[in-house]
C-alpha cells in the first residue's frame, strides 16, 4: 500500500515538470523512480554541482536532498488543502563523488498531521553512500486563494 495521496495519479512526467525553471531543472535534478514508500532522483555529477576540487559540492548534496524530499512530503497531501514546507534539513557527507550521476533516495520516518520527518540517502552511480541528510517539513493548510 502506498503511503502517497492518490498514488495512481503520479507520474514522473509530472513530477519532472513540476521542476521546470526551478533550482532543481538548473541543477539537473531528475525524478526517476517512484515506490510505494519512496522516491528517487538523480542529479548529474558535472559544472554544475561540483567545487573546484571536481567533486560534487556539499550544498549540491543538500539540494538534491531537499528537492527530492520535499516533493515525497507534498506527494502525501491532498494539495488543494495542504503544502509541505521545509523546517528544517540537515546533512553528513560522508564520500565524494567525481563522476556521472548521484542518486538520492528518500523514505519517511514520520507522516503526521502537522509534521513530516524524512531521510534522504545519496549515493553514487557504483551504489556507495555519499551523504545522509533528514528533512523536517512543516504541514501548513492553503490560504482560501491557494496560496
Amino acid at each position: 500500500m502506498s503511503i502517497f495521496y492518490k498514488p495512481e495519479e503520479i507520474s514522473l512526467e509530472a513530477l519532472n515538470n513540476r521542476g521546470k525553471n526551478t533550482m532543481a531543472e538548473w541543477l539537473g535534478i531528475e525524478f526517476c523512480e517512484i515506490g510505494d514508500d519512496y522516491l528517487v532522483a538523480k542529479m548529474p555529477v558535472d559544472h554544475r554541482t561540483v567545487q573546484p576540487l571536481g567533486v560534487v559540492n556539499g550544498g549540491a548534496f543538500c539540494a538534491l536532498a531537499e528537492t527530492v524530499g520535499s516533493m515525497a512530503a507534498n506527494l502525501c497531501l491532498d494539495r488543494s488543502k495542504f503544502v509541505a514546507l521545509g523546517l528544517d534539513i540537515n546533512a553528513n557527507h560522508l564520500k565524494s563523488a567525481n563522476k556521472d550521476f548521484v542518486y538520492g533516495t528518500t523514505r519517511a520516518f514520520h507522516v503526521g498531521k502537522s509534521t513530516q520527518v524524512w531521510e534522504i540517502k545519496i549515493t553514487d552511480s557504483e551504489g556507495k553512500l555519499c551523504c545522509i541528510s533528514r528533512l523536517t517539513m512543516a504541514i501548513v493548510p492553503l490560504l482560501p486563494n491557494g496560496k
